[in-house]
Parts: C-alpha cells; structure tokens; sequence
C-alpha cells in the first residue's frame, strides 16, 4: 500500500512510518496540513494517517477537503481527545477511523492494513496465483508449498502482481505502490526487482513480461 503519514511531532511521525516501512507499506511523511495537501494531489495514497491539530492547515481541514475529493481513500485520523464528541465530530468530516494517543503501534498498523483492504477491491485474505500463495498478514509467500523468502520490496511487489489476478502491472504502477516519494523514476528499480522475484520464485517461470504493458502473473 501507499500511505501519507501526517503529524507534526515529528520523532512519532517518523516512528509511525519506519513501522509501517517495516510491513511492506511504501509511506510518504509530512509534518503539516499544507503539505498533505500538496503530496495527496499528486500522489494516489491508500490510507492517510492523519493528525488532527496540525500548523498551516488544520486536520479537519485536511480530512474534509481529501474525503470529498478522492473516493478510495481512506483516512485515519489521530487526536489526544478522546471524548465521543470529538471522535463523532471526526469521522463526520469524513475519517474512516478514530484513533485517540497514546497509541500502540500494532493497533495502528491494524487499522492501517483494515483500511487498506477497504480502499481496493474485495481481495481474498491469503492471495493465490499460478502455484503462488501469498498470505499478507504473516507476510509468507510459498510456491508449490516452497517458502520463498522475500524482502519487504520483493513481498510488496509480489502482492500487487497477484491483486491484479493476472492482468499486467505498468513499471509506473509498480512504482507508485511499492516505492515511497523519494524513489527514483528513471532507475531500474523496478526491473531489479522483478528480476529478483524471477530468481527466487523458480521454474517454470510463472512471472512473465508482456512487452510495452508491464508485469503479470501467467
């Protein structure tokens, strides 16, 4: 998934993401409203995490503005209120889920994943294809009842292959889900990987490359 972490203290921002990095996730970090804005009109995230009281632009602002523009994204919003007022007044802007600080990070990171699953369509929970089984939560793959150990970039672009159930996935696509901002369009990411997959997958191969379109999962 693609996520935009938003919070303006920073040592948890950057806590949150390097967790969520941990999970497969490609997240981008800002540390105010203004700038959410900025990167959630250019980028196609699955989940925001977003902080109520942020500078430059308020949280309920941001919140509002997003869930009216963008239909599948889904939004978590974080607050230290925890009155039912002030939960109720935050999903009413349009925050799909409420979580109140101080957090523990697994049940953010399972808010985050319950999100992420509403935000794309109807996937099964272990993903299977081709002898390929992908189970997210345990974050195994096997093939033909074989482990096969991946990285965290190897796992989330395998993940996206086999969502597309056979339907071929543009390198740009690929891009946009698995690698965060900071990730270089013009390199050979995304073909590294996927030679990287090729390898540890095995014969017969089973991830194939149709020419001018992308990568799928025969």
């Amino acid at each position: 998934m693609r996520i935009l972490v938003v919070e303006d203290e920073r040592l948890l921002a950057d806590t949150v993401a390097d967790g969520l990095r941990h999970d497969a996730h490609a997240v981008d970090v800002v540390y105010d409203g203004a700038a959410a804005l900025e990167r959630a009109a250019v980028n196609d995230y699955d989940v925001l995490v977003l902080d109520r009281d942020l500078p430059l632009v308020h949280g309920d602002d941001v919140c509002r503005e997003l869930a009216q523009q963008d239909g599948s994204l889904r939004i978590l919003m974080l607050t230290a209120a925890s009155d039912v007022d002030d939960r109720v007044d935050g999903l009413a802007l349009g925050a799909d889920d409420y979580l109140v600080k101080p957090f523990a990070f697994r049940e953010l990171a399972a808010r985050v994943a319950a999100l992420g699953r509403r935000s794309r369509p109807a996937t099964p929970p272990v993903l299977r294809r081709a002898g390929i089984s992908l189970d997210p939560h345990r974050r195994e793959v096997y093939r033909d009842g074989r482990y096969v150990p991946l990285s965290r970039k190897e796992f989330a672009v395998l993940a996206e292959l086999l969502r597309a159930d056979g339907t071929a996935v543009s390198a740009e696509q690929l891009l946009e889900k698995a690698w965060d901002e900071n990730a270089d369009p013009f390199t050979h990411a995304v073909r590294m990987t996927i030679l990287k997959l090729r390898r540890k997958l095995g014969d017969p191969p089973v991830l194939l490359t149709e020419p001018g379109v992308g990568y799928r999962i025969g």
